[in-house]
């Protein structure tokens, strides 16, 4: 097997909010879009994603009435702090502020209108323990 490009699938109640939150917010570009349905990519690393309006026929009847919940779309990123300050200015929902953890990671999370949680996260050294004690 040959991966050529991850693609993750989230099933929204409503399409176009998502859609404008990701290409306003995140970079993301629209690669095609329908009636309840769009397709999103950037031109870096980051997984292209499909929204899909819940309750769609396309989808197998098992899946229709799901939707995006308990997922966290988690982005590697640079320079984290000036992301959080430029998404803030921006008026993004940031709904868990800039925190670092002692194992090195760096985050904060923003949700967009139908709950899709982001999370942009930067790995950091931590600092080595006090060797005095």
């Amino acid at each position: 097997m040959n991966v050529s490009t991850s693609t993750l699938s989230l099933t929204v109640a409503d399409v176009d909010a998502s859609r404008e939150f990701l290409t306003t917010h995140l970079g993301y570009q629209v690669a095609m879009a329908a009636d309840g349905f769009a397709s999103l990519t950037r031109d870096d690393a980051a997984v292209d994603i499909v929204l899909l309006r819940r309750g769609t026929d396309v989808l197998p009847p098992e899946q229709r009435d799901q939707q995006a919940a308990g997922l966290i779309l988690a982005f590697t990123v640079t320079d984290l702090a000036a992301e959080e300050a430029r998404l803030r200015e921006a008026g993004a929902p940031i709904t868990m502020p800039l925190r670092e953890e002692p194992w090195g990671e760096r985050l904060f999370q923003l949700t967009d209108p139908n709950g899709v949680v982001i999370q942009l996260v930067e790995w950091v050294v931590p600092a080595a323990p006090d060797s005095a004690e």
